[in-house]
């Protein structure tokens, strides 16, 4: 697990200032070490941070030059099948010669021998990657398949600038950083900046399984795609599983145990994220049930009862016999963690989620330097609650046609309803009212009026909505989620919750999930791994009849029913809690004065960005009892301690 950065174009006299610059801004993705490598004549340069996880000598220091002198790379991962990858070019080159044990060196290897294309998709991991071709003069970037790793790149000031963070590339000679108000409309709407796009103006995020490609003297990248999410599921689709449920849930175990041993693998210790959902306690079981070593597990918990797990993970530690360390926070404790949050995750990003995930990474470093997560099992298997829901949605929408529709939009147009301070449609005098049988009643017109299924869900996912965003007018571009090839509507008689599963393992997964993950440990210099992402496990899953996956009796089938061969039915049999803080207490509570400090309307009227009526009617309703605008408060908050500590860095 590392960090990189670079450029191609005009290297200045003597780069190796800025290019330690640019390690510098985000040395806590590799404390470990750093290094950098240009070639003027070339007119490329690299530079690279190290978290030593496997081969911790010297021969796994990076940017590495393969064998032949032809390539160099900066890499940011971990390939989980490179000893196999090793043990096969071995098999078929015989008289190879390697250097050291890392997995950067057998990649590196793998695309010297087969070239990046065919490499790429042998790799079994999360990864990003730069890699040179000095012959060809030659640029190649990459990303996994689901997006665990980050990677950005753009033209700025004459140079194609790329690297682990934005704020690496901030860091480079004359970056001048503009807001894309297109990508900030997207940030109000799901409270995170979706791939391809950056808050930054002509710089994009590389989207998962995508290889970008620039040689000198072009001007834009070629974009390619080596492994794609939808296609595989459709593939799979149409040659589905047909055994029995027992025979479904055996093959998942095999190949989930099979993720967890290969991402047990560390030349440093080891441990678990353990909330005591079904995800991370099957993680965990796994782990426990196939290494000889006693399992570090971590927890955090809360002092509210309606959002606290921490006794549930402590029974399932409990059980399993791991060596269990758990935290609770408190409001105070996010009032002290607020001001670091835009440093951490460089772009605004509003899931609230953040807060538990940053002190649990913070937790495990004391005392591991690599943690296993249950992260993806909702996306795979249904868990969300929203997945069934929207499958309701969806079927009322196709069995309405569009004569029914059409006359759910017209009974919006009624005097009885009214627009929200962030868009939604409520009944007059409900507006506040989570119970209101009249609420419901126009939350369900307004989903029925959506133009598409795809519109309906992206409803339902939605914070703020058009024409209520706090930027004012502003044009949101459509993106992945109303693309007319996307998963929904192009499904052709897929499932509904098959469709809104995929496409949130499409968008949600990696520009949010991910995104979380990887920003808070890595800010802890905290390697984090996913075993429910090994895309083998993930093909034979999309393979699986639905009801297998996820049923009424029971969200992700397979993974519950894994789940009690190793812990007893009633530690896990329970609803789902998510990973929720007490946002609305906090803000009016300890975080308060941070709050109305942010809001001040002179303060939002000199920054010309958002309305200041409008954020002050959002903030009004909130302190007056409506708690549902708790999250909505949240993204406008964290955008303006972003934004602010954007204005206030040197120009």
């Amino acid at each position: 697990m590392c960090g990189f950065a670079g450029y191609l174009g005009a290297l200045p006299a003597a780069p190796e200032c800025e290019l330690q610059r640019m390690g510098r801004a985000i040395a806590y993705r590799g404390p470990d070490s750093s290094g950098h490598w240009y070639d003027a004549e070339g007119g490329i340069a690299l530079t690279h941070r190290r978290l030593a996880v496997l081969d911790l000598s010297e021969s796994g220091h990076q940017p590495m030059t393969s064998v032949s002198d032809r390539y160099v790379i900066c890499f940011n991962g971990e390939i989980y099948n490179h000893v196999a990858l090793r043990e096969a070019l071995n098999s078929q080159y015989p008289n190879l010669s390697w250097r050291g044990t890392s997995d950067t060196e057998t990649l590196l290897m793998s695309i010297e021998l087969h070239g990046v294309e065919q490499a790429v998709k042998s790799w079994v991991g999360m990864f990003a990657f730069a890699l040179w071709d000095k012959q060809a003069r030659r640029l190649t970037l990459g990303r996994d398949r689901f997006g665990e790793k980050p990677l950005y790149y753009g033209w700025h000031n004459g140079r194609f600038l790329f690297g682990s963070e934005l704020k690496a590339l901030r860091a480079s000679d004359d970056f001048s950083p503009q807001i894309d108000r297109e990508a900030l409309a997207l940030y109000f709407r799901h409270h995170c900046v979706p791939a391809p796009w950056s808050i930054f103006r002509g710089i994009s995020k590389l989207q998962p399984g995508m290889l970008a490609t620039l040689s000198s003297g072009e001007q834009q990248p070629v974009l390619s795609c080596y492994w794609s999410a939808a296609d595989v599921a459709r593939a799979q689709s149409q040659k589905p599983f047909e055994g029995t449920l027992t025979e479904a849930t055996d093959e998942v175990q095999t190949r989930l145990t099979q993720a967890v041993q290969g991402q047990c693998v560390a030349d440093v210790s080891v441990g678990a994220f353990l909330s005591g959902g079904i995800d991370s306690s099957t993680v965990v079981a796994l782990m426990q049930h196939t290494t000889t070593s006693k399992p570090r597990t971590f927890c955090v918990g809360f002092g509210e009862p309606g959002f606290n797990e921490a006794g549930y993970a402590r029974a399932v530690a409990e059980h399993l016999q791991t060596d269990h360390t758990e935290l609770y926070l408190e409001g105070s404790d996010a009032r002290d963690l607020v001001p670091d949050l835009p440093g951490i995750f460089d772009e605004p990003f509003a899931d609230s989620s953040q807060l538990p995930t940053l002190v649990v990474s913070r937790l495990a470093r004391e005392h591991v330097t690599v943690s296993l997560s249950g992260d993806g099992g909702d996306e795979l298997f249904g868990g969300y609650t929203r997945h069934a829901a929207a499958a309701r949605v969806i079927d009322v929408r196709r069995r309405a046609g569009r004569l029914g529709r059409w006359g759910a939009r017209q009974l919006l147009r009624s005097p009885l309803f009214d627009h929200g301070p962030t868009g939604y449609v409520c009944v007059k005098g409900y507006a506040n009212s989570t119970a209101s049988r009249l609420h419901s009643v126009s939350r369900a017109l307004e989903l029925l009026s959506q133009p598409s299924d795809a519109a309906a869900y992206r409803d339902m996912v939605s914070f703020w909505k058009p024409p209520a965003c706090p930027l004012g007018a502003v044009t949101e571009p459509a993106g992945r989620f109303l693309d007319p090839d996307n998963w929904v509507e192009g499904a052709h008689g897929k499932g509904a919750q098959e469709a809104v599963q995929m496409l949130d393992v499409l968008t949600f997964l990696p520009d949010d999930i991910l995104t979380k993950v990887d920003r808070a440990a890595m800010s802890a210099s905290l390697e984090s791994r996913i075993p429910m992402l090994d895309h083998r496990l993930a093909e034979f899953v999309w393979s699986l009849p639905v009801q297998y996956r996820a049923n009424a009796a029971h969200p992700k089938q397979v993974l519950f029913d894994i789940a009690c061969r190793f812990l007893p039915r009633e530690l896990i049999d329970r609803p789902k809690m998510g990973f929720g803080i007490p946002l609305g207490a906090w803000l009016k509570g300890p975080l308060r004065p941070w709050a109305d400090s942010l809001l001040e309307p002179h303060r939002l009227r000199s920054q010309g960005l958002l309305e200041p009526d409008q954020i002050a009617t959002l903030w009004q309703a909130f302190l007056d009892g409506n708690d549902m605008l708790a999250g909505h408060v949240w993204g406008v908050l964290v955008f303006q301690s972003w934004y602010e500590g954007l204005l206030a860095e040197p120009s």
